[in-house]
């Protein structure tokens, strides 16, 4: 029996080694994690993660030939072939800080599989790093094997959160890029075996090593960029009385740019996009190219700009004060089917919010009142360090009330700004919103997934992401 460990139990780790547990039941598959929290969790009823149909996959085969387990090194010496899909936050201190990945957990993984290795073994790199990790990885390995022998291979993911295990089930594509050599081929082939069980042979692509690590940080740094297009059009859309609905449907109808990540909104989150970028970013510098990064800088700026904008509209619309106003903010998650919040919009936007003195009402039917009061309380980066255990700030505690009902949220509130496009938040009683909330009564549509008209008919002034602005928000200080 093929014995597969992987160290990492978080978003990759969990559901991608559920689902080649489910497919191929003839490997044994170990997931490992220094976290005794999280191995409880993952053994438990109630999975530390949410996401659609994972829970079905992990009961089926937890206990036959899938493990949880904190018992890392017993199962990397087990193991041929190890996935390590640890954290690679972004540095927040030293060279490259704020850019630059951060490789700590990759190195002292590394360290302790040629520790505990006494037979040869694929390691596979999982999560996201820089181009060229693998080389570090296999000095790593090579200087410390007593005379084991690794083969390095770079697999890395492109899953959605909220679709992952459909993702994992019928992927675009799975990329393993290896060294072009015998036992570099060899190993390549060995990994691909493992996903031939399910996926069909001309969706699995093989490149070299430095192909597969760029590949990874390009395709979210291309997706990243549409919406950031989208996005800045979004601003001129409202500026001019366009409709950035019907522009991007007209432009997405273009077979050569598809219909694809071109809905305006908030903007972008997740714990990838611009960690990715940034990291790109520093790549580019670091290999003489400043004119590269600070094309890809621009993409992150234009993120940003989206998010202050969306502030700055709420607080002029309403007399340009939110001071002592409640405003229910509906979603918190950065995208609806995942409790996710890593790099989710609605940070920057309660922030903003917090800084005008508003008091904000707070509801996500999969994100707890815990994680959002520690998202607004921490700075840029701390939720990918241990830092991010740090309490939780009394000011902002005192300030935002998380509630587990949108009509709650919404009661006695001045405005609702709509964060994350959750599917209930489309069929809510807003007549019945209406009428429990403080006049005029305002709605910042940050997904546009409300039918503005309809809502304007009860009562409400409606905002919209690039859409027309109604008389109201025209007659209000102009947003840059």
């Amino acid at each position: 029996m093929v014995k597969i460990c992987c160290i990492g139990a978080g978003y990759v780790g969990g559901p991608t080694m559920a689902v080649i547990a489910l497919k191929c039941p003839s490997i044994e598959v170990a997931v490992v994690d220094i976290s005794i929290s999280r191995i409880t969790a993952w053994n438990s009823d109630v999975l530390p993660i949410y996401e659609p149909g994972l829970d079905d996959v992990v009961k089926q085969c937890r206990g036959k030939n899938l493990f949880f387990s904190t018992d890392v090194e017993k199962h990397v010496f087990e193991a041929d072939i190890v996935f390590v899909s640890v954290n690679t936050p972004t540095k927040t201190q030293g060279l490259g800080a704020g850019k630059a990945a951060d490789l700590t957990y990759w190195e002292s993984a590394a360290r302790m599989i040629a520790d505990v290795s006494k037979s040869d073994k694929i390691v596979v790199e999982k999560s996201t790093v820089p181009v060229k990790t693998a080389e570090a990885i296999e000095k790593i390995l090579m200087h410390n094997s007593k005379g084991i022998k690794f083969q390095i291979l770079s697999n890395p993911e492109f899953l959605a959160e909220g679709t992952a295990i459909k993702d994992l089930f019928n992927p675009d594509r799975v990329l393993i890029g290896g060294r072009e050599t015998p036992e570099g081929l060899k190993a390549v082939q060995a990994l691909k075996s493992v996903y031939a069980h399910w996926v069909p042979e001309q969706r699995i692509l093989t490149t070299n090593l430095w192909s597969a690590e760029l590949s990874k940080l390009a395709a979210n740094a291309f997706l990243a960029q549409r919406i950031s297009s989208v996005n800045a059009m979004s601003a001129l859309c409202e500026a001019t009385g366009a409709n950035i609905q019907q522009v991007a449907y007209a432009v997405g109808t273009d077979s050569r740019i598809g219909p694809k990540f071109l809905n305006a909104s908030v903007g972008f989150g997740g714990s990838c996009f611009q960690k990715d970028i940034l990291n790109l970013v520093y790549i580019c510098e670091c290999n003489g190219l400043p004119e590269v990064a600070e094309y890809w800088k621009q993409v992150i700026k234009i993120n940003d700009y989206q998010k202050s904008r969306f502030v700055n509209r709420v607080v002029a619309s309403m007399f340009n004060t939110v001071s002592n106003k409640k405003i229910a903010i509906l979603g918190f998650a950065f995208k609806k089917d995942t409790g996710d919040t890593r790099e989710t919009p609605a940070i920057d936007v309660c922030q903003g919010l917090l800084g005008d003195k508003a008091n904000l009402s707070i509801y996500d039917p999969q994100v707890t009142e815990d994680q959002i009061q520690r998202d607004l309380s921490m700075n840029k980066f701390d939720w990918d360090h241990p830092i991010h255990l740090q309490p939780t700030s009394p000011t902002t505690v005192k300030k935002v009330s998380v509630v587990w009902d949108a009509y709650e949220a919404t009661k006695d509130a001045h405005g609702i700004c709509i964060l994350t496009e959750w599917d209930e938040f489309k069929t809510l009683d807003f007549q019945k919103i209406y009428e429990n909330m403080q006049k005029p009564a305002f709605v910042f549509d940050g997904r546009n997934i409300v039918d503005a008209e309809k809502l304007r008919e009860i009562g409400f002034i409606v905002y919209s992401i690039g859409k027309p602005l109604d008389a109201w928000l025209k007659d209000m200080p102009a947003v840059a």
